[in-house]
């Protein structure tokens, strides 16, 4: 007889418990004082990937205070808008980890709310980058005092599109956002879209500095031919469980975090396979050969005329918020 799964409302409730932004800012500094700065946090990133025991859970735990930090220095985002392109960063980051080799993953939320849509691309190898379409979006608090990501992202859709080399067409699955939190949206993607068995939770934490004091996530999927005994565990587990960002707060790392998921299931207390997860990639040798051909979309008129206006062609990378200039004899190589 095939295992119980559990339930997607079980999942949602689950990913939207855990990923409230953790940020008093409404007693601290006036908004005008956004940009203050701080000593950076001296945990690294890092992302786990573990098997239970039995092999019937696989969890994926993501430390991304630096990546979500990068992101906010990048774009210059306002607090809200941190946290909803922050979440989507590591919400992508680990769908993206535990796929084929190769394959790359898009999220893209398409909502009404005053940020416009955002934007998180990512691959197998922790690399991940992504954009808001109004970084300055910050609307009013929640009545709890939290970050309001829910109204900032509004009503829409979300879409995740999935591409791989070797396949000849992208996969895209497209669900109505349920509340705009990410976490809740993203669990929701996995249970209907892609009838995947998970539990979904991200949290970004803004300090009293307004700078990103925390910022995680965990996916953990069940596995085929799970048993119910292991199931009741884990559901145990997540729901004693506190928010990720509470978890980081405590100073634990992605194994200890991965012990209290598989508590009673058994971790082995070892690491298992780690990624490095960085933002990018934004190197100019990494872009250069897409943004010429960009470039060269535009024809061979227009390119001479911005050679013969500009001297050089200057091209901005919406992802990593920088320019890169090409020379003349570089971009008619591709026109």
């Amino acid at each position: 007889m095939a295992a119980r799964q559990i339930a997607p409302s079980m999942a949602r409730g689950l990913a939207m418990r855990k990923l409230q932004s953790l940020a008093p800012v409404q007693t601290i500094r006036p908004r005008s004082f956004r940009a203050v700065t701080c000593q950076a946090q001296q945990q690294e990133d890092v992302l786990l990937r573990s098997l239970s025991d039995l092999g019937e859970v696989a969890v994926l735990v993501l430390q991304g205070t630096h990546l979500v930090q990068e992101a906010m220095d990048r774009h210059k985002t306002a607090p809200t808008a941190t946290a909803a392109l922050g979440r989507t960063l590591l919400g992508a980051a680990l769908l993206g980890a535990y796929r084929k080799e190769e394959e790359q993953i898009q999220i893209q939320f398409k909502g009404d709310g005053p940020l416009g849509s955002i934007l998180a691309v990512a691959d197998t190898k922790g690399q991940v980058k992504g954009r808001v379409g109004n970084p300055a979006a910050d609307p009013p608090l929640r009545p709890d005092g939290k970050l309001n990501v829910g109204a900032a992202v509004g009503q829409g859709q979300l879409c995740v599109t999935r591409t791989h080399p070797g396949q000849p067409r992208p996969y895209t699955g497209i669900v109505n956002i349920v509340s705009g939190e990410v976490a809740e949206d993203l669990a929701t993607y996995l249970a209907e879209s892609e009838q995947t068995n998970s539990a979904l939770a991200l949290g970004v934490c803004i300090g009293r500095d307004l700078r990103v004091k925390s910022a995680g996530g965990y996916l953990v999927q069940v596995l085929p031919f799970c048993s119910d005994e292991t199931l009741d565990q884990l559901e145990q587990n997540l729901t004693g469980m506190p928010s990720m960002t509470q978890l980081l707060n405590q100073g634990l790392s992605p194994q200890e975090i991965t012990d209290k998921i598989l508590a009673g299931l058994g971790s082995g207390g070892s690491s298992g396979d780690t990624i490095i997860p960085r933002y990018g990639p934004c190197e100019a040798e990494a872009l250069k050969g897409r943004m010429l051909r960009a470039v060269a979309s535009l024809g061979a008129a227009e390119v001479k005329s911005i050679l013969e206006e500009q001297g050089q062609v200057e091209v901005t990378c919406e992802l990593c918020n920088e320019q890169f200039q090409f020379s003349e004899a570089e971009v008619m190589q591709y026109v």
